[in-house]
């Protein structure tokens, strides 16, 4: 077997385990998050130029990812190179898949989130998830966004291709994409959450 197959196909089976633990333990759990933190705000809103349906069909390949984020206020795992709505999608993506966003946060951030309320309560950070964005291409109202997912600070599945919508003046992680990740292992739970996606 090809030593790369394996270990991709061990990666998506790590990730898949812990997404399918996280969404087993919460949809279980009896425990709901009490969390009273302020929804995060985006300062990217500030930096968009033009409303995502008029603008062109924006590229934004990273030249790296920041790690420690930077003193303009871009979260960890936002490229320092996206502007405006690549840089709003980029900065929605990377604060869903953090593992210290409060589910009520998460939840906004994700398309269809209340669908996922359940799911999404507490399992992200038991499992210290967190994303780097390398590219996103805007066209309209999606930006196609390129990403590592990482557990506990370690990636797991690189190059990841998924798709963010913009609902509302909030860009949004489309539930399609979260899905594909968690049916790389699907249970009972996944299955339940993303049906009819």
């Amino acid at each position: 077997m090809d030593i790369r197959r394996y270990r991709w196909q061990s990666a998506a089976a790590s990730v898949a385990a812990v997404a399918c633990l996280a969404l087993t333990a919460t949809a279980c759990s009896s425990n709901s998050s009490s969390s009273s933190s302020a929804p995060a705000t985006s300062s990217a809103a500030a930096t968009t130029s033009a409303p995502a349906t008029s603008a062109p069909a924006t590229t934004a390949p990273a030249a790296s990812a920041s790690t420690s984020g930077s003193a303009a206020g871009t979260p960890a795992g936002v490229p320092a190179s996206l502007t405006g709505d690549a840089k709003a999608a980029a900065i929605s993506w990377v604060t869903f898949f953090n593992y210290k966003t409060p589910a009520a946060t998460r939840a906004s951030l994700l398309q269809n989130g209340s669908k996922f309320t359940a799911a999404l309560a507490g399992g992200f950070a038991t499992q210290q998830t967190s994303a780097n964005v390398t590219a996103v291409t805007v066209s309209g109202s999606t930006a196609a966004v390129t990403f590592d997912l990482l557990l506990s600070g370690a990636p797991v599945l690189q190059k990841q291709k998924g798709t963010a919508i913009l609902n509302g003046g909030t860009w949004q992680v489309s539930d399609t994409s979260l899905c594909a990740l968690l049916n790389l292992q699907p249970t009972a739970a996944t299955k339940a959450a993303c049906t009819g996606v």
